[in-house]
């Protein structure tokens, strides 16, 4: 894929720390340099038809959820010039794949918003209806809708979801600490609205132009209860509003009617269900005029308020907003403080006011300013939510600068400034076209009619590591931003920047698609180390919480290293093999009801790791085996997964001989006293099972008939296990070990088993950051991973059948049924189960949502799979 030109499509630079200069932020003398600090990542753009085109809707909304979806409007026209709004929703990995839906709004969808979950999507447009859009069979690219609300014919100008009450908040300051619980704490935070018992009401609020107040709640029995009430007795037109949430429960809301002369009012919001209905008080809470406006040189000179944004949903003190004329902007943020109330001398006499009595009120002050600027396109605002106990202004010159401190402003002549969130300093500046020079003679200038390329929306990944605007033309560019911006780091601190971040993906669950931006492939297997370093200092239950997602981290950084690839395939077996153990050790029931606490599988471990004997029947006389006794379908149906412990096995013991050989799939195993134990453990159970039903043992094709497979992989199992159980460096395998394994092959036939594929994404093709051009709906054809393709078992012939990564079954070569595949690592499964056995769909039932390592699903066509 060609790379696009950077003249055309972007150049990147940083500037020293300063308050954005007059018109379009450069100030003479300033130097750009530090190369990285925001660059182009890829731009995807539509295709151009003749007789129907994308074009970009006005106004233009753009949302982007946790789990890394982007979701954004444009308008389809056809012939006769008639306008079909769009909502298409993207996974950030291939954005090509765009899944495009006709909204049904009649106007112009005004609003998009994620709810936290990032599975639901609520849009809303001109007309005062609202929808709300979720995964159809948990797809990523199929999306319905079911439920909404209207306020009919009042146009929607601000929407967001009810506060659930969950506010985690980062302690920059403590990055270093051992805990989590330091890192990350949980903040105080009540639910917008309660349901019995405490669990948070699920619905969405919004405020239509002529003032009025919407509030939609989602009754556990899936109807929906609408209540709407005008804001304030005087109600007014509203072009501009925002909503936030306080710790108490409350809603705020913000409100302007366009004109920079007249007050930014704020209303406090509170929501209760009365009597099976829904009932909204509000109350009118300190106003404040725009400090351009009270300025006598800048009066008249910025007319119209075109942006109105709370610093954080869950931060209902401090807004920003934007005043602007046709040509340029200014930029203000307020915070929303409580002062003392002066007491007038006479009443001092009469009642001193002493300690906490003194008579208190609230005020906004204005924090900072900015001068006049180039016309403001789009804000984006971060969702990272930093603790600011110890962070003030100065921040903006310190050494080390925290993504989630900065804000993006777009600019109308193209460029793009990440400035600090309450000083308004600019750390780093990105030009989509290159930058003018200020030296250069006004009659020079190319003249041109058409406006520049610019963003008309843009959004903060949950990290705020990446930023995505779609312009004036309807493409859409990702761009990453340095953890430091606009700061040179050296590569230890850079490491640790990274690190942290990666820690809050871990426990918060969002999906670290933006980081891995980042990561060089020389950081890799230093991240992977300090992670796993980090991982086990927590405590036990909290690393039994987060086993899996930690290993499903490791694999998608060890994709971006050729040092490492091997390692791929590995992480992604020990998550199948940690789900079939807790899968399988489920089924087990004890046989009478007044047993001990532990349950049959934790007495099969405890038994396993202490009996050391490479017998497999001597194990076995020392477990209960009524505790493993399953209905005989149940048995046949588990045949499958069965067989890949077998084969797994069996290509481990077959492999040991050449561990000194360059690293190959399965390797790590060799030295994995936990994962060889779990083997271990499902060989016993699987002996018992095939007394029971001899035909859900695995099948080996074996040389001699008298040959006791099953004995013979468990006998050498057990050796390989001895000698890396312990948790201190691991003892080679004795030679006689290694020459019984060389035997294998000639005793056993090994299977080939099928690894997951190489993976079909951008993430590990952007490392050389070299923009990529892609097309929307057009799969790219990416430059291959050389390092990949000579890996055992990654590669397939033409023809050579599929299979079913989850299930284990063979699809063919060229499959019948529909199937669906992770929008991460590329794991592949039927849509639809073939076999209804109550322990299969229990098997199943854990997949439905979200793929072994976490990632989303997404429908692929028949033909490739």
């Amino acid at each position: 894929m060609a790379a696009p030109d950077p003249g055309r499509w972007g150049e990147c630079g940083s500037r020293q720390p300063g308050r954005l200069g007059a018109r379009g932020g450069q100030e003479p003398g300033t130097v750009l340099g530090a190369v990285g600090m925001m660059d182009l990542a890829y731009v995807c753009e539509w295709e151009k038809w003749a007789k129907s085109t994308y074009c970009p809707s006005l106004p233009l909304a753009c949302a982007w959820s946790c789990r890394n979806l982007i979701a954004f409007t444009t308008d389809l026209r056809n012939d006769d010039q008639d306008l079909t709004h769009m909502i298409h929703i993207l996974d950030t990995e291939h954005p090509w794949e765009v899944h495009s839906v006709s909204s049904g709004h009649s106007e112009a969808i005004t609003c998009l918003e994620w709810d936290q979950s990032g599975s639901r999507l609520l849009s809303a447009d001109a007309d005062g209806q609202i929808k709300c859009w979720s995964m159809a069979d948990h797809l990523a690219n199929s999306w319905e809708s079911s439920v909404g609300s209207q306020v009919e014919g009042d146009p929607i100008v601000a929407l967001s979801w009810l506060h659930n009450g969950v506010k985690l908040a980062l302690h920059v300051e403590k990055s270093g600490a051992s805990s989590f619980g330091e890192k990350f704490s949980r903040v105080k935070f009540s639910p917008s609205l309660t349901l019995f018992g405490g669990k948070p009401m699920e619905g969405w609020i919004a405020v239509t132009v002529s003032g009025l107040v919407t509030v939609s709640l989602l009754k556990p029995s899936g109807q929906v209860l609408t209540s709407t009430e005008s804001l304030c007795r005087l109600r007014g037109r509203v072009a501009l509003a925002d909503i936030a949430f306080t710790g108490g429960g409350n809603i705020v809301v913000a409100a302007a009617d366009g004109s920079s002369a007249s007050p930014v009012k704020f209303y406090k919001v509170c929501v209760s269900v009365v009597s099976e209905k829904c009932r909204i008080d509000t109350e009118i809470l300190p106003s404040l005029f725009m400090r351009c406006t009270t300025d006598p040189n800048r009066k008249d000179r910025f007319p119209a308020i075109t942006h109105l944004k709370f610093l954080a949903r869950d931060m209902s003190e401090q807004v920003l907003l934007c005043a602007s004329s046709q040509t340029s902007s200014l930029v203000e943020c307020w915070s929303l403080r409580k002062e003392g109330l002066p007491v007038n001398n006479i009443f001092q006499q009469i009642s001193p006011v002493v300690g906490d009595k003194q008579p208190m009120i609230l005020k906004w002050r204005i924090l900072s300013a900015t001068n006049d600027l180039d016309r403001v396109s789009a804000v984006a605002l971060p969702k990272l939510p930093i603790s600011l106990t110890n962070t003030d202004l100065k921040v903006a010159s310190d050494t080390q600068f925290y993504p989630g401190l900065g804000l993006a402003l777009a600019f109308q002549d193209g460029s793009v400034h990440m400035v600090h969130r309450l000083s308004l300093q600019t750390m780093a500046v990105f030009y989509s076209s290159t930058p003018r020079s200020l030296d250069e003679p006004t009659l020079k200038r190319p003249r041109t009619t058409v406006p520049a390329v610019h963003f008309k929306a843009m959004q903060l990944s949950w990290t705020s590591l990446a930023l995505v605007g779609i312009d004036n033309h309807g493409k859409l560019s990702m761009l990453r931003i340095s953890p430091s911006l606009g700061h040179p780091l050296e590569p230890k601190l850079a490491l640790q920047h990274l690190l942290f971040l990666l820690e809050y993906c871990m426990v918060t669950g969002y999906d670290w698609w933006d980081i891995l931006l980042h990561v060089q492939p020389s950081m890799v297997q230093s991240l992977v180390e300090r992670l796993h370093e980090e991982y086990t200092r927590q405590k036990p239950a909290l690393q039994q919480v987060l086993s899996t997602r930690i290993l499903a981290m490791k694999a998608s950084l060890c994709k971006l290293s050729p040092c490492t690839v091997a390692r791929v395939c590995d992480y992604h077996t020990k998550l199948f093999l940690m789900a079939i153990t807790s899968t399988l050790k489920s089924l087990l029931r004890p046989h009478f009801l007044n047993t001990p606490d532990k349950s049959p599988g934790d007495r099969l471990a405890e038994i396993c790791a202490k009996i050391t004997d490479v017998d497999i029947d001597k194990v076995m006389i020392n477990l209960k085996t009524e505790e493993f006794v399953l209905d005989m379908n149940t048995l046949q149906a588990l045949q499958q997964l069965l067989q890949w412990v077998g084969d797994f096995v069996l290509y481990l013991l077959a492999s040991l001989p050449n561990q000194g050989s360059p690293l190959r799939p399965g390797h790590s195993f060799l030295r994995d006293g936990a994962s060889l134990g779990m083997l271990r453990e499902l060989m016993v159970v699987i002996r018992i099972w095939g007394l029971l039903k001899p035909s859900c043992l695995p099948v080996y094709t074996a040389t001699s008939d008298t040959q006791d497979s099953m004995s013979l992989l468990f006998r050498l199992l057990t050796k390989l296990w001895i000698c890396c159980r312990d948790e201190g460096p691991a003892s080679e395998p004795d030679e006689g070990l290694v020459d019984e394994c060389c035997l294998l092959p000639s005793q056993l036939l090994v299977p080939n088993l099928d690894w997951l594929p190489a993976s079909d994404g951008l993430v590990s093709r952007l490392q050389p950051k070299q923009p990529l051009r892609l097309r929307f709906g057009r799969a790219p054809t990416l430059p291959s991973n050389t390092s990949t393709l000579q890996l055992d078992g990654l590669t397939r012939a033409p023809g050579q059948p599929k299979i079913d990564h989850l299930r284990r079954l063979h699809l063919g070569a060229y499959p019948t049924e529909e199937c669906k595949a992770c929008t991460r690592c590329g794991c592949v499964t039927m849509l639809k189960s073939p076999n209804k056995a109550t322990a299969v769909q229990q098997w199943e039932q854990r997949w439905i949502k979200n793929c072994l390592c976490g990632g989303l699903w997404r429908r692929v066509p028949l033909s490739c799979p």
